[in-house]
Parts: C-alpha cells; structure tokens; sequence
C-alpha cells in the first residue's frame, strides 16, 4: 500500500529542518505538508506568497475525484474564481513523481499556466508526471501528517454545481493554510 512518506530518488535530498511546512486546515481537519523548494522553487516561492497573503482562507475543495486527487485553491463557496498573481513556470520533473500524498500544481493544458490551485494525490498517478504524457504536474511538496484528512475529504458525496462536476455537496473550506512555525507560536 502507498503511504505519504514515498521516497523520492531526485538526487536532491535536503535536511527535513530546512524545508518549509505548512498546515493545511479544512473543515475536515488539519494537514501539514512539507514542501521541497529544492526541488521546485518557482513552485514553492509561488504558493509560499499565496498563504502569507492570507489568499487560501475561506476557498473551498471544489474538485474532488475518490481514487484520484482533491483539488482547491481558487474558488470561494460560491464557486467565483479569485483573482491570481500571473501563471508561473512549470517545474514538472520525472523524478519528483506523482505519488500518494504530494502536493503539486494544478493548470490548464498550457504546461506554464499554474497560479493558485493545487491538488493532493490520493493514489499514485504516473500519468500526471513529466515525460509520460507531455509536461506533467509539478510536485512541490508531500503530506507529512494528516493523509486521512485528504481521505475525508474525499469521501465526499460530489454533484454537478454551476457548471462544474465533482464538486462536494456539503462544501469543504480551506479555513486557512499558514507556515507550521506560526502554529506553534
């Protein structure tokens, strides 16, 4: 079985105290990611200025597929698109995998189109990593605490809402997401 400690073999590992964590809340329950600006730094510099702008408190989980990924980052509870900072480039790379619990960008079919939403993999997608098919999705980062919590929330019974499928019935909010040092404060 999977779990979200998958190891990656990028030949760029760094010590755990020196990568950032954040902590994902949601009315589902708490996540802490580690994230890996070793690995994508674009990536991360990018969603690191979207929570220290507050940007994630009160948007939802408005995508989510059981057996596949849960995606939010971009919509408030009335599923109104936010207004984001420009796209950024994609840092997809075929060693930083796909894999059960990371955390990497979502985008358009332009490779270079990621902003503000992300998705968390629930399996093991290899057709979403770089040189499968195309580009790929850049992981930046992996659930460390809390994959239960992406579990839940993918549990959800999901409908068809303003145009929009898989979207949860009973909404689930990204309360808030903050750099784990401020939690412990």
């Amino acid at each position: 079985m999977p779990t979200a400690h998958a190891e990656v073999n990028d030949g760029a590992e760094s010590p755990a105290q020196a990568l950032p964590r954040v902590i994902i809340s949601t009315t589902e329950g708490d996540m802490e990611l580690t994230l890996r600006p070793d690995v994508a730094p674009v990536t991360v510099k990018n969603f690191l200025a979207y929570v220290d702008s507050g940007f994630y408190d009160g948007t939802i989980f408005h995508r989510v597929i059981p057996g596949f990924m849960i995606q939010g980052g971009g919509f408030d509870d009335q599923l109104r698109r936010k207004a984001t900072r420009a796209a950024i480039q994609n840092e997809a790379r075929p060693t930083y995998k796909n894999l059960r619990g990371t955390i990497a960008m979502a985008r358009t079919s332009n490779p270079d189109s990621a902003t503000s939403q992300f998705f968390i993999n629930l399996v093991d997608n290899e057709f979403l990593n770089a040189g499968v098919r195309g580009a790929g999705y850049a992981v930046f980062g992996r659930i460390t605490e809390g994959l239960g919590v992406a579990d839940a929330i993918a549990s959800q019974q999901t409908g068809y809402r303003k145009g929009m499928r898989d979207v949860p019935v009973n909404t689930v909010y990204i309360t808030r997401i903050t750099r784990a040092a401020e939690q412990a404060e």
